[in-house]
């Protein structure tokens, strides 16, 4: 490119910046006002522990706060009508998740990792860089619909790592993978392949799953012959159950694919049958794997004396229920409570651990934030125009969606627990790379949503 070509196309993406974008203004006020809050937040829990402020950790997050705000000069380029809520709701849950994982870093209690918190801040860093990228060079989202089948191949191969000699990595449960030094879970970028191959698989035959059969107590049965999809995935699932003894995951993926087929194809029967096999496939488990069956115990009689004291027990459900009650309405404060009693806080247990400090209310409203996520994606969904955007977007969203309810539920005791982790917040480098990924989709759709015309493809 020649100098003048050069400068012309400087100044022209220099008056794509300038020109007037009400969604890309609404989203730099949202998310200067996220990053303030995440940087209040961790000073907050500093004076809480420490009683004084140490500024390199505040900057540290301010970098990465500017790294958000290169993602939204790379929206105002690339993506323009992109949702403008979506960033800064990821921006804050990741923030609050790193002030909670930090703070509990600090307490300096046996249990939690103190070099939790840097890693932490390099994967979301690492992450929204690859949000930034994945806008940048997916100019157009249906071309993944060209390769449905090589992403469904692609999932089951990274479920399978975990098993390969020489990379397997450490852990009950068969979801890691080791390269020298560094672990992941090949799992979490898993399902977003698998969502992409549901979307586009489903596009592809929603018309004969689509067929109407018997009609019984209201709800719209498909015929016998078109159970085949469903029970192969669900059959998937109750593998990862049983041989990577990875309860989450296996509903996870169930649980995704059966949303995705009621939006395809409008059938209420196929929720029902769905919910009906991951019922029954889950009680089925509690009675022949002994993990499984240990996490429906400690359910079910989590304050047994004996149950608390044993090996695997329920020892930290309970501490993180009593870690609840203590936050009260209001919470202790950030920094002021003792979050750290319960084992796994920074992780499995992030939700008491904010709870105990910020409240019920605190809590509620990171709730309403997944709740703005999950319905804005959604939205995109239905607002897409074609099947296959429609679809991911629901899938996507779906999954971020169900991670909180198996989270939530069950810290709380509504449902047992599945070892999952919850979306932003938790820590987990693997997690937190594959939800900034799922951000980056939903805003290439979202675009796409709001330029063009209704379109049919598939």
């Amino acid at each position: 490119m020649t100098a003048p070509a050069a400068d012309t196309a400087v100044l022209k993406a220099l008056r794509k910046v300038r020109q007037p974008q009400p969604q890309r203004n609404r989203e730099l006020g949202l998310t200067l006002f996220a990053i303030a809050l995440t940087i209040v937040a961790t000073a907050l829990s500093q004076l809480g522990e420490l009683g004084s402020i140490e500024s390199g950790v505040l900057i540290s997050q301010g970098v990465l706060g500017a790294l958000v705000l290169i993602l939204h000069i790379v929206l105002r380029l690339k993506a323009p009508q992109a949702d403008p809520f979506v960033v800064p709701i990821a921006t804050l849950l990741t923030g609050l998740g790193f002030a909670m994982i930090y703070r509990l870093g600090i307490s300096g209690a046996a249990g939690t990792d103190a070099g939790a918190a840097g890693r932490q801040l390099i994967y979301a860093g690492i992450g929204v860089v690859l949000c930034g990228a994945l806008v940048w060079v997916l100019s157009n989202y249906r071309v993944l619909f060209r390769y449905t089948y090589i992403f469904g191949l692609l999932g089951v191969v990274l479920l399978i790592l975990p098993f390969i000699p020489g990379i397997r990595g450490g852990g009950n449960a068969l979801v890691w993978i080791h390269i020298g030094p560094y672990y992941f879970q090949p799992g979490e970028i898993a399902k977003i392949c698998l969502a992409i191959f549901f979307a586009g698989y489903l596009v592809r035959t929603r018309e004969s799953l689509a067929s109407t059969g018997r009609r019984i107590l209201g709800f719209t049965f498909p015929r016998a012959r078109e159970f085949g999809p469903l029970l192969v995935i669900w059959l998937i699932s109750m593998a990862i159950i049983v041989v990577q003894r990875d309860l989450g995951t296996g509903l996870l993926i169930f649980g995704m694919f059966v949303a995705t087929l009621y939006v395809a194809t409008g059938k209420t029967g196929w929720v029902l049958i769905g919910v009906l096999l991951a019922v029954g496939g889950a009680i089925a488990a509690s009675f022949v794997l002994e993990y499984v069956h240990g996490r429906f115990s400690a359910w079910l009689n989590a304050f047994d004396p004996e149950l608390i004291a044993a090996q695997g027990g329920s020892y930290q459900l309970v501490n993180g229920i009593f870690g609840l009650a203590h936050g009260g309405l209001i919470g202790t404060g950030l920094g002021l409570g003792r979050p750290y009693l319960t084992p796994v806080s920074q992780s499995d247990y992030i939700i008491p651990s904010l709870g105990e400090e910020l409240g019920l209310a605190g809590l509620f409203a990171i709730l309403c934030l997944y709740l703005v996520f999950v319905a804005r994606g959604l939205r995109i969904g239905v607002a897409g125009q074609d099947d296959f955007g429609k679809l991911l977007a629901t899938a996507l969203s779906f999954t971020l969606a169900l991670q909180v309810f198996i989270m939530v539920g069950g810290v709380t005791r509504l449902i047992p627990l599945t070892g999952l982790t919850t979306p932003f917040l938790a820590a987990g480098g693997s997690s937190l790379l594959a939800n900034w990924i799922i951000v980056g989709i939903i805003l290439r759709i979202s675009d796409a949503v709001r330029q063009q015309p209704r379109a049919v493809i598939g």
